[in-house]
């Protein structure tokens, strides 16, 4: 009892002094990321371009993120930063950070468990491909044939979990199919928007992010979730302002977003929307 009770003289403190410092830590580095982002990273942005306005606090809203239908589960909590928006040439464009979750509930020993469970992290974005498009069509990162090889080519036209989104379709790009799935309930219309030109441009952009990324063509819009496992704006706090590595980081994570735009050439009006 002696023990427990001279044991319990350090714990106490220390559990105190542990809310203490993470309850100051909190304070004192909020309003240091809202100032870098105000003064950082807005100015990188707008130095990519005048059109573009950044709101440190907004996001991309779950309705968009719904209705992409890129991924099976409706999110329980969802939440994001970092919006940017406006117009590159003749396309209009808006991305933010996003973490959409899902939660699940069990019983241990009695007691209600909540588990929450990731649907997606990283950066989303929505841009205006001027065309309205009768269905949809959706562009998947094929895990499944690298792995299974032609097994996981007869999983995917089984379509196994993906409801309504459409049958599998084939194309006749060899590279291209190695590293992505299209679905679409509109099998012409997929063909249509996925032009070998595109589908070349969508691998270089695969190639040169060198993360997992999915795509959607549907209701005149292109939707794309580049996958993170960072927050991509936040600044690194333990490191200093003097070290360069961290804007280089930003810098090469907004080009990748803007690029898109140049990427997928959603500049050229080749069609117009009805």
């Amino acid at each position: 009892n002696k023990v427990q009770d001279t044991s319990s003289l350090f714990i106490i403190p220390g559990a105190i002094g542990l809310v203490f410092f993470f309850g100051a830590y909190h304070f004192l580095t909020r309003d240091y990321i809202r100032s870098f982002k105000t003064k950082i990273i807005k100015r990188i942005i707008t130095f990519f371009d005048k059109n573009l306005a950044y709101s440190a606090t907004s996001y991309i809203p779950q309705s968009q993120f719904v209705n992409c239908g890129i991924f099976k589960r409706s999110p329980d909590r969802y939440k994001g930063d970092d919006l940017i928006r406006g117009t590159l040439g003749a396309t209009h464009l808006e991305f933010s950070e996003i973490h959409a979750e899902y939660k699940t509930e069990h019983s241990d020993n009695g007691r209600r468990r909540r588990q929450w469970h990731t649907i997606f992290k990283g950066l989303f974005f929505v841009a205006d491909f001027n065309k309205h498009f009768k269905g949809r069509t959706i562009i998947l990162p094929d895990t499944a044939e690298r792995i299974f090889g032609h097994i996981g080519k007869m999983f995917q036209s089984w379509n196994i979990g993906r409801g309504k989104l459409g049958k599998l379709v084939k194309l006749e790009d060899p590279e291209f199919e190695k590293l992505f799935a299209v679905y679409s309930d509109d099998q012409i219309e997929a063909r249509y928007i996925l032009s070998t030109s595109l589908m070349k441009r969508i691998v270089d952009f695969k190639n040169k992010s060198k993360r997992p990324i999915h795509l959607s063509f549907f209701q005149s819009k292109v939707y794309v979730a580049i996958s993170y496992n960072k927050n991509i704006f936040e600044p690194r706090i333990f490191r200093t302002l003097f070290d360069f590595a961290p804007m280089q980081e930003y810098f090469e994570d907004l080009t990748l977003a803007v690029g898109l735009v140049e990427d997928l050439n959603l500049n050229t009006r080749i069609w117009s929307k009805q």
